[in-house]
């Protein structure tokens, strides 16, 4: 099976072809989910559905370089890549290729992720003057939550929507070599993904995108803490994992597991000797 890289990504905009993502942050699953995907996004959304924070702002370059690392070792067909979290890039265009490269040198990203637009455009380019590929993230970025006050669409008036386009272009023009619309119009998100060379990934930003990407346990039902509106649960995970659990918990309360055929034998005259032993 033929690795997915950079190339991928733009033969299949070119031939009209849909570019499928998933999340994924540790190896059992990025090993299930290597050979159904183009790629594997190792979003700092760790942050929430891994450490259980009520945003991504807490989530550190070490934590990005452990998730991304496991996920990494799991992939030969996906195009794994790996977001930069808060304040490992905005400082200056020297901070984010130094933090670039560890996530290429530690974690073996493919490619880096990170959010901004117009304003991170000089990031973009140093990154990729490296050899670095980015994927860059604009639309709702939730780095910037508390600038947003809070979880929201954005574009939806003209001077939200005039600034998403500056920033598609800018991204593009910076190097990025594909980009990630997340929380806006799919009208706005058809007009970028044509005016764009290339290929839009889609997260709530409607069908006319070249590609989408979802959060595993979103699109599994394991994540229950809130479900957005674009999501489409694929399978309710969640409430077959509670049943198991409920299940283990009144077995090994019973006695009824393990049964027999779940132990390890042994001859019975070793227990008599090690009894005469002792006494």
């Amino acid at each position: 099976m033929k690795k997915n890289t950079v190339a991928t990504f733009a033969e299949m905009k070119v031939r009209g072809e849909k570019i499928s993502m998933l999340t994924a942050y540790d190896y059992s699953t990025a090993k299930l989910m290597d050979s159904s995907v183009n790629a594997i996004l190792v979003g700092d959304s760790l942050g929430n559905v891994m450490l259980g924070y009520e945003d991504t702002v807490s989530v550190t370059m070490e934590d990005m370089i452990t998730y991304g690392g496991a996920v990494a070792r799991a992939c030969q067909n996906a195009m794994v890549v790996i977001d930069m979290p808060f304040m490992s890039y905005q400082l200056s265009p020297v901070q984010a290729l130094e933090n670039a490269g560890r996530l290429m040198k530690e974690a073996r990203a493919n490619a880096v992720k990170l959010e901004g637009g117009e304003t991170v455009a000089e990031q973009i380019r140093a990154i990729t003057q490296a050899g670095i590929p980015v994927m860059a993230h604009i639309g709702m970025t939730p780095q910037s939550v508390n600038a947003f006050g809070g979880f929201k669409v954005q574009g939806k008036d003209a001077q939200q929507a005039l600034q998403i386009v500056r920033d598609a272009l800018a991204v593009q023009k910076a190097g990025a070599f594909s980009v990630v619309l997340e929380c806006v119009p799919a009208a706005l998100a058809g007009y970028i993904t044509e005016l764009l060379d290339i290929p839009t990934i889609g997260i709530g930003a409607g069908s006319d995108c070249d590609g989408q990407v979802l959060v595993y346990q979103d699109m599994l039902g394991l994540f229950s803490d809130y479900v957005p509106k674009f999501v489409k649960q694929y399978a309710k995970l969640g409430s077959a994992m509670k049943q198991a659990f409920d299940e283990y918990d009144a077995e090994v309360k019973s006695g009824a597991f393990p049964s027999v055929d779940k132990s390890y034998k042994m001859d019975d005259e070793i227990i008599s000797l090690i009894k005469e032993k002792l006494q």
